[in-house]
């Protein structure tokens, strides 16, 4: 966002992720097993579940027993392992401001434990060498976009279970990379009740907001202009599985990336029943935003149906994680917006949350 370095990493940090995770050349080899898998839960003794193999974007990745030393190069990784019981030694920074780059939707699940080592990215990808020093008996990069050489140098240190190749990079929905993690430590039936869990919450959200499933909906952000958000990026599918519809021409506009800049004359995309904008100030990206005059013309800005998030908050950034024990404390706040908005009564202000 113009002018402001921490609003910058909201966008800036995926999106320069994703340009230097694609970059380099594709080689190397896989790390292949034919080992089946087979679920365990909590109950079950420690290596029930192993050895297990998951398929990832490079081929597949076998773990062959219960991993004790896990580090997180998924940029929200961190959080699907502190909910299945475990503490990584290491997670990598992004949204920033968090030690051990744990959030406070997740902090009580660090217990008694050493606070994970935080990993940066230095603007070449993963720290290897760091990375390599934690000695890791796991490495996960579900969500995130690492190429074949990143993996291919990770896998020297440990196993390594890279992003999904049904999903663009940094596009994996939380349900699947919970799942997966939950595959890769053992806890394949625990993880699928996470995420029940949360799955009931947004059902009874959508129930008890029936207009919810008649509207429309974008997430948008101003960074260099208007930033908004695709199909595939893990912040709209929390509209959608709210119940929303997106902008029919929302992906052919953004093409195969979680999202994209648009132009001043796809403007309209952003006419919808509920617009939620994740911003640096409210009141001055508010402000900045109406004397667009191609926007405030839209009907979402006259109704009053604009929502908005300040993304430095505990709020915005759980807005912002979309994992399995971010969204909880998101829904919180989140929905209320949002019932505002599409309410039909003009007269309605969208408050912002108490907390």
């Amino acid at each position: 966002m113009p002018g402001s370095s921490r609003g910058a990493r909201l966008v800036a940090a995926l999106a320069s992720a994703l340009l230097l995770f694609t970059t380099a050349a594709a080689c190397g080899s896989d790390d292949d097993s034919d080992s089946g898998s087979a679920g365990a839960d909590k109950s079950a003794s420690a290596n029930s579940a192993f050895p297990v193999t998951l398929a990832h974007k490079y081929g597949s990745t076998t773990v062959k027993s219960e991993p004790k030393r896990i580090v997180t190069v998924g940029l929200t990784d961190q959080d699907a392992v502190l909910a299945l019981g475990k503490v990584p030694v290491g997670t990598t920074e992004w949204l920033g401001g968090y030690k051990g780059a744990v959030g406070p939707w997740a902090a009580d699940k660090l217990g008694d434990a050493k606070v994970p080592t935080v990993l940066k990215d230095t603007g070449t990808g993963p720290q290897t060498e760091k990375i390599a020093a934690l000695r890791p008996d796991l490495i996960l990069a579900v969500y995130g976009g690492i190429t074949k050489d990143q993996y291919t140098t990770l896998s020297k240190f440990a196993p390594v279970v890279a992003q999904p190749k049904e999903f663009n990079d940094f596009g994996v929905p939380w349900q699947q990379q919970t799942e997966i993690i939950g595959k890769a430590l053992g806890q394949e039936s625990a993880a699928k009740d996470l995420v029940k869990g949360v799955e009931d919450e947004f059902a009874a959200a959508a129930k008890d907001n029936p207009e919810f499933g008649k509207s429309t909906g974008v997430m948008a952000t101003p960074y260099e202009g208007i930033f908004v958000f695709g199909s595939q990026d893990p912040r709209s599918r929390v509209l959608t599985d709210l119940g929303f519809k997106l902008p029919t021409d929302l992906d052919k506009v953004i093409g195969d990336e979680f999202g994209a800049n648009i132009s001043k004359e796809r403007t309209d995309l952003l006419d919808t029943d509920a617009a939620v904008w994740i911003v640096s100030d409210v009141e001055k990206e508010k402000a900045k935003l109406h004397k667009n005059a191609l926007y405030s013309d839209l009907d979402v800005v006259k109704q009053g149906r604009e929502v908005f998030v300040e993304e430095s908050a505990d709020y915005g950034n759980s807005v912002s994680f979309v994992s399995v024990l971010s969204l909880p404390y998101m829904l919180e706040r989140l929905v209320p917006q949002l019932a505002a908005a599409v309410d039909g009564d003009t007269a309605t202000k969208v408050a912002q949350p108490s907390s």
